[in-house]
């Protein structure tokens, strides 16, 4: 049983991990057409190993590659050997779930600086001089 190895003390199994082999689309001739070298990678968050909080950030995580059912679904076609596009899959399987491994940095809320209040300031006066210079002029 090979590990997917995430962080220290955090690991998956692959067998959580589902491979198919497809064929790629788009352009490369009889390569293409005959050679399933694409990969579809799918990983059931839900059923998965991994720590609750890892699972409740991914589910919370707004990429397109994680279905509302909290399946990720990942397809690797940019190489022509079957073992390079699954590498590639599983990399960027590793990368998802690395970037829910550590909590985003509170913000701390900064005030604006006199400098760019007082550019914001000006650049109102001249927008409403601009405004003011398109009125209708009354022939009197």
């Amino acid at each position: 049983m090979p590990l997917l190895h995430l962080a220290p003390g955090v690991a998956i199994d692959e067998d959580e991990i589902a491979l198919t082999m497809i064929r790629a689309q788009g352009a490369g001739g009889q390569n293409v057409n005959k050679v399933s070298s694409a990969v579809h990678l799918r990983f059931d968050i839900g059923a998965s190993s991994l720590p609750e909080a890892w699972k409740q950030a991914l589910m919370q995580k707004h990429d397109r590659r994680i279905s509302s059912a909290g399946v990720v679904v990942i397809k690797a076609q940019a190489y022509r050997s079957q073992e390079k596009n699954r590498a590639d899959a599983l990399e960027r399987l590793r990368a998802l779930l690395a970037s829910v491994a550590e909590p985003p940095k509170p913000r701390k809320p900064t005030k604006p600086t006199i400098g760019s209040q007082q550019r914001r300031l000006q650049r109102k006066v001249r927008h409403g001089q601009v405004k003011r210079l398109r009125v209708r002029v009354d022939d009197e």
